[in-house]
């Protein structure tokens, strides 16, 4: 690990897609190709602009929790899967972490970096 406890080489990559099933097929797929170490799907309510005015709708998003090596292959996995034009897809690195949760997803997400 690199940094306090891993700084710089974690990410949390945030998405929603249209609906449950979506996320699932998603999640499921970075998780079988190892691209994940975990993946968390909950409802959101969404309020956006979309083509000039305000959207609302139902949602689901999806955080994930991956390495910052692997995070075009994540985004090229979800962008093929998604239903949308244009996905919110978005990372953030993690700060800082537990050194037994950082070993762990470090030693799931094994798909080459």
């Amino acid at each position: 690990m690199t940094g306090p406890r891993g700084r710089g080489r974690f990410l949390l990559v945030y998405a929603t897609t249209a609906s449950e099933v979506e996320a699932a097929r998603i999640a499921e797929a970075l998780l079988r190709e190892r691209l994940v170490a975990c993946a968390h799907v909950f409802p959101v309510a969404s309020r956006y602009w979309w083509k000039g005015k305000i959207e609302k709708s139902r949602e689901y998003g999806m955080i994930l929790k991956t390495r910052k090596g692997l995070y075009r292959k994540v985004e090229a996995k979800i962008k093929m899967l998604h239903s949308y034009s244009v996905p919110a897809i978005v990372a953030w690195e993690l700060a800082a972490g537990s050194r037994a949760f950082l070993e762990w997803l470090q030693q799931e997400t094994r798909a080459g970096t």
